[in-house]
């Protein structure tokens, strides 16, 4: 436990965890990137060069709110 606070409901102590992707290619966690969404001709978002963070999550044990945050560079 730690000592954030829910900005939802006010509890203290919540659960870190992660927000997981499991697309083709992925590296197994959620990502962010900056800047706006762009896509290639199939579709695909365009990621190259753009800077990006690993996404890390934070759930509230007592409303369940994610709290979510772009902290540690990949």
């Amino acid at each position: 436990m730690n000592d954030m606070r829910c900005t939802q409901c006010g509890q203290v102590g919540l659960e870190q965890g992660f927000v997981s992707d499991s697309g083709s290619g992925a590296r197994g966690y959620g990502r962010w990137f900056g800047g706006l969404l762009e896509r290639g001709v199939l579709g695909v978002a365009k990621t190259r060069g753009l800077p990006q963070w690993q996404i890390d999550a934070f759930r509230c044990p007592n409303c369940a709110h994610l709290e979510l945050f772009a902290g540690r560079r990949d």
